[in-house]
């Protein structure tokens, strides 16, 4: 048994034990069923779970939050329009969001499938630097959809004592 300020109070029985709690005007919360003989402690049980409720909360606020992003754009996208459309997929990867780019056919642009995998695989080479392919190029009906997730960066110390940022596992680099 464990009393209120953390001082062993030896082995007893469970009457004793209630009673020694009731003295404290605490409550007698067992810590460790599973140990021989069974640990007790006498404290607050409103104010402890109260502080795990705290501490539960103090962790979800620095939580981080990523949403998938969409990009949208069709196959006779010119030059400037695409550059504007890798832009904003940039600043989303750069916030730590995956990026699901889908570039959409229409009517004959169905067929010629490859002028759009060319184009979807530039896109995905400009942004390499910050994104990995989470979701290869795969067909949804008439869209042709990829999703990219931000590379995650690993500090490592050197053998001078400095730190240095590398990329992730998937690279060829790291």
């Amino acid at each position: 048994m464990i009393g209120p300020d953390g001082q062993q109070l030896g082995i007893m029985k469970v009457y004793e034990a209630l009673c020694k709690a009731e003295d404290f005007d605490l409550d007698l919360v067992e810590v460790a069923p599973n140990a021989d003989p069974p640990v007790c402690r006498i404290m607050d049980f409103n104010k402890y779970k109260y502080e795990q409720k705290k501490k539960e909360r103090e962790a979800k606020k620095h939580q981080k939050h990523s949403q998938l992003k969409e990009i949208r754009f069709k196959a006779r996208i010119d030059k400037h329009d695409l550059d504007i459309k890798i832009k904003h997929a940039r600043e989303f990867i750069e916030d730590g969001h995956k990026v699901k780019i889908t570039l959409m056919f229409r009517g004959r642009d169905l067929a010629h499938k490859e002028i759009g995998e060319n184009l979807l695989n530039n896109v995905i080479e400009s942004l390499s630097d910050l994104a990995q392919v989470d979701r290869d190029k795969r067909w949804e009906g008439k869209n042709l959809t990829v999703i990219l997730s931000p590379v995650r960066k690993k500090a490592r110390v050197d053998n001078k004592g400095k730190v240095e940022e590398r990329k992730g596992e998937g690279d060829a680099e790291g």
